[in-house]
């Protein structure tokens, strides 16, 4: 099956993926668009997790108020330079994460940034009602294991499902950015302000 120039220009938008390298991953696989596009996604993961540890002083702060001025949010997003942090596709990447921190309410960037003791304290309130109602030892620990998994999933704002399209993740939506611009990317921090809380 032939390639065509809509099908790399659109595994391009998709995956940030170079002409030649769009070009070539459809011609080694027949034509078949999900094929290239699965191998092209794989390829630019691995290269955002190198780009991981590079440094990240430009970016922007982004500010959002929702409902009338009843929620406000305040994200700070950082890249290496500040040509990416000035491109819409970035400026765009922290709009739709203020957008996400206002509905979604996350208490943490990611698991890392979850204290010790806050953990602590969620397996023992789960620990403690799966106890009352009477479960095992073994039990228990699954319930806690499975209870802890989804407070975290809902708790981190990279973990969340993207509210613009929920089968994706936060951190899928940052990695397909790092993907597109080849540099790294970083949610350094956010606040969301609720009126009366």
């Amino acid at each position: 099956m032939a390639t065509t120039a809509e099908q790399i220009k659109q595994l391009r938008e998709l995956t940030g993926a170079g002409v030649l390298d769009a070009k070539r991953t459809l011609e080694e696989h027949q034509g078949d668009f999900d094929k290239a596009l699965a191998v092209l996604k794989e390829k630019g993961l691995k290269r955002a997790e190198k780009k991981a540890e590079r440094a990240t002083r430009q970016g922007l702060v982004e500010t959002y108020v929702h409902a009338g001025g009843l929620i406000g949010v305040m994200v700070e997003v950082n890249c290496e330079t500040d040509f990416v942090a000035r491109n819409e596709a970035f400026k765009e990447l922290a709009h739709n994460l203020a957008l996400q921190i206002a509905a979604q309410s996350p208490k943490f960037v990611s698991q890392n940034d979850i204290p010790a003791e806050v953990l602590s304290e969620q397996q023992r309130i789960y620990a403690e009602a799966a106890k009352a109602e009477g479960k095992s030892d073994a039990i228990v620990e699954k319930i806690v294991q499975g209870k802890l998994a989804s407070w975290i999933k809902e708790s981190c704002l990279l973990s969340q499902s993207f509210i613009r399209d929920d089968s994706q993740t936060i951190h899928a939506l940052v990695q397909a950015t790092i993907m597109k611009f080849g540099e790294n990317i970083v949610v350094r921090r956010f606040a969301r302000f609720a009126l009366g809380e």
